[in-house]
């Protein structure tokens, strides 16, 4: 069948001499005029190249799995249907966490890329116009930034100079702002210790919406929120394989009561995690023996390294319950930038926020990598043997 013709005039060529010139101004296509003022402030997460140093600047598990376990996931790979779009509920893979998780019954588990995308889920559920998302400073940047994202008010109240909840700030901040979500990292990071958990249940009390307990390091710490969830109605959990040595896979998972998860499930994106990742995970699962072995490692060599740091006159360490080590030292930008040039890569915290001045963090990594950082460390200081207080 034959198209009809179009009348010349009214012919895209001729659309100018109908209704004027179409042509867009060139500056109105700029990023600069599209993109909103809040994103356009931000500066992207920066992650550093790492090539051929030692990386302790991420807190990932330096540990492989045994040569037996990466053949059978060699041989899962192998076999994946790739071609096919992975379970949207990842009901194989939820099954395996809560056997290998002791999940209390009657909660729901919901599966992210990461718990970013969680913490991401959940800012864009929650984000009425001028709904409020609170925080604690110093702790996971993530927080704020995703925050902007989703076009929320962002609140982040101060920890006390020794990276402790200011209870009464906090409360205060929460009666005055409304937070709909609060989101809480226990243990926290970059500081490394844990809350007290009873300022943490007066929070979940006090709060009008939903607090959020971030137990991303959960497995070097002996201390969890799961046994509070039947407790709290407004209290969910979030939990992550990356810092037991799946860092890869990108999986992360949040726990609560049906009535919230089922709200959430509305804005996760189908098939966020992959056929790869369900099926490796779901096999590593099975040997949970070797994950908690490879964590009693990690905090052995924590144990280690917070002695070493402690007997160097020139250095101030902060208690821990992660994988991770803060500590505080003179010209801290001089020292990063001393290690790099030995080879040892860690985080450069100085300037990121007040209570950090002078901060560096450094991952634990294998007894092998940590005297190579101690090593380069001691070589790095400068030469005085001042000690300092809390502000720097």
């Amino acid at each position: 069948m034959a198209l009809p013709k179009v009348d010349a005039a009214f012919a895209p060529a001729n659309l100018d001499a109908i209704v004027g010139p179409t042509r867009i101004p060139r500056m109105s296509r700029s990023p600069d005029h599209i993109i909103r003022p809040a994103i356009l402030a931000l500066s992207a997460y920066h992650v550093p190249p790492a090539s051929g140093m030692v990386k302790l600047d991420a807190m990932e598990n330096p540990y492989s799995l045994p040569p037996g376990v990466r053949d059978e996931i060699a041989r899962l790979a192998a076999d994946a249907p790739i071609n096919r779009y992975p379970d949207a509920s990842g009901a194989a893979l939820k099954a395996a966490l809560r056997e290998s998780l002791a999940i209390p019954p009657g909660l729901e588990i919901m599966l992210g890329n990461g718990s970013d995308e969680i913490i991401q889920i959940i800012a864009l559920a929650c984000a009425k116009p001028g709904a409020t998302l609170m925080g604690v400073e110093p702790s996971f940047v993530m927080f704020r930034m995703i925050a902007t994202f989703a076009g929320m008010d962002y609140v982040g109240v101060p920890l006390n100079a020794d990276f402790s909840l200011n209870l009464d700030a906090t409360l205060e901040a929460i009666a005055r702002r409304q937070p709909a979500v609060i989101f809480i990292a226990y243990p926290n990071n970059p500081t490394g210790n844990l809350f007290d958990d009873e300022a943490i249940s007066r929070i979940i009390e006090a709060a009008p919406g939903v607090v959020v307990v971030d137990e991303a390091y959960h497995a070097f710490a002996d201390a969890s929120f799961m046994d509070r969830l039947a407790q709290h109605p407004n209290l969910l959990l979030m939990r992550t394989l990356s810092k037991q040595g799946l860092a890869g896979l990108r999986l992360g998972l949040l726990l609560g009561r049906p009535e919230w998860l089922i709200q959430l499930e509305k804005v996760r994106l189908p098939y966020n995690v992959g056929v790869v990742t369900q099926l490796i995970a779901e096999k590593v699962l099975k040997h949970r023996d070797i994950l908690l072995q490879q964590a009693a490692a990690i905090k052995c060599e924590r144990a280690v390294i917070s002695q070493r740091l402690a007997a160097m006159e020139s250095v101030d360490a902060f208690p821990t319950d992660a994988n991770f080590i803060l500590f505080r030292v003179n010209e801290a930008g001089q020292v990063f930038q001393s290690l790099k040039k030995r080879g040892v890569l860690i985080k450069n915290l100085d300037g990121s926020h007040p209570l950090l001045k002078n901060c560096l963090r450094v991952t634990v990594g294998t007894p092998e990598e940590n005297i190579l950082f101690l090593a380069a460390l001691q070589a790095s200081l400068p030469q005085s043997n001042a000690k300092f207080g809390a502000n720097g």
